[in-house]
């Protein structure tokens, strides 16, 4: 287990949006950090574990950067870094949001961010960040092209029960759904470990992770492979989680098809979220059915999508089950809500796939 820093999240104007799917993950698990504050003045002074899912989680959210540390830093625990929980389409970074990383750095904190603005070649926030004694992280900065892998075919020895976690859209909860999966998993006795595909699967402690949009398409499909070989080859765990990114239909963020050709997964996960109707940030562009998306996952990857996960962004509560079995009546599949039952349910769908696939190993 890695040592935690202690950290204020930065989601300013973003959080309980899908922008701000970064501190989301970070609000709701992390193995890096230890998450003291948020930043968002429109929530100041609520819990942003009941802002986000309902349930407190013990975070405040602070309506400026100098709030949050004041308040950090009076209960007792320091904080040490800054960590940037906006994820903007393009990834870039505001004006506003500029300026505070600059009152973070001059409060003496280390600074992470997962945008593809490197803060770090910044020469004035680097000059703030050298004149305070802190490190600024660009952790969507990809390896040296030197230290990249070209797909070897490797992963044919890899004899875990590989799980893709996919999505019909971009932000729809792919990471979240994957992480619930390995949870799931560790309460049944069987050992999961998370492939990490983005900055937020990192910035939460995933070990194998990799930056997919950060990386040279070359090397995409061999830095997948790699990645669930590594973790194959050095825990031997009996399932690897797959992140997933976009969606394969999106039109602005397709993803899952180097997914399926480089880590050929056993089965897929989808997550979904019914009360979308048009691709996140794609106004005119109709989300695809979701046969449609089931039937284009099967027909490229030849495997089976075995469950559908629900995303119930902007669902009553009530609804939530009656959708769910309309999910299940329409594509004959289990649907389940993670976040709200747990993954219980979806480990019962997908444990006999993980005692075919050990009995088969033997």
């Amino acid at each position: 287990m890695m040592p935690k820093s202690n950290a204020i999240v930065y989601c300013e104007g973003a959080f309980n949006t899908p922008n701000g799917k970064t501190a989301h993950g970070l609000v709701r698990f992390t193995r890096r950090y230890n998450v003291l504050a948020v930043v968002d003045s429109r929530y100041e002074g609520k819990d942003a574990g009941e802002v986000l899912d309902g349930k407190p989680a013990g975070i405040p959210i602070a309506g400026s950067v100098e709030e949050a540390f004041r308040f950090s830093s009076g209960k007792g625990t320091a904080p040490t870094h800054f960590v940037v929980g906006l994820a903007p389409d393009g990834g870039r970074l505001g004006s506003i949001a500029r300026r505070d990383v600059r009152t973070a750095l001059s409060l003496g904190l280390n600074v992470d961010s997962g945008l593809h603005d490197y803060l770090g070649e910044d020469a004035e926030l680097k000059v703030l960040a050298d004149r305070h004694g802190v490190t600024i992280r660009d952790v969507r900065k990809p390896p040296p092209m030197s230290e990249l892998h070209f797909f070897s075919g490797a992963i044919e020895r890899v004899g875990a029960l590989k799980i893709a976690v996919l999505g019909t859209d971009s932000a729809v909860g792919k990471r979240t759904t994957a992480w619930k999966i390995v949870e799931g998993f560790d309460a049944r006795g069987r050992t999961a470990e998370m492939v990490g595909t983005g900055q937020t699967a990192w910035l939460q402690g995933a070990e194998y992770s990799i930056l997919l949009d950060a990386l040279v398409n070359d090397f995409l499909t061999g830095e997948i492979e790699n990645a669930v070989v590594e973790a194959w080859d050095e825990k031997k765990p009996d399932v690897i989680v797959i992140e997933g990114q976009g969606g394969l239909l999106c039109p602005g963020y397709p993803g899952g098809y180097e997914i399926l050709a480089a880590a050929r997964p056993d089965l897929i996960v989808l997550q979904h979220a019914p009360a979308r109707m048009e691709y996140d940030g794609f106004p005119g562009f109709p989300i695809h059915p979701l046969a449609k998306q089931i039937e284009a996952l099967e027909v490229v990857s030849g495997k089976p999508v075995v469950a559908i996960t629900v995303n119930h962004e902007n669902m009553p509560s009530d609804e939530i089950p009656l959708l769910c079995s309309a999910i299940t009546q329409v594509t004959g599949l289990p649907a389940v809500d993670v976040l709200v039952e747990g993954p219980a349910r979806l480990i019962d769908a997908l444990e006999p796939y993980a005692a075919a696939k050990k009995s088969r190993n033997r």
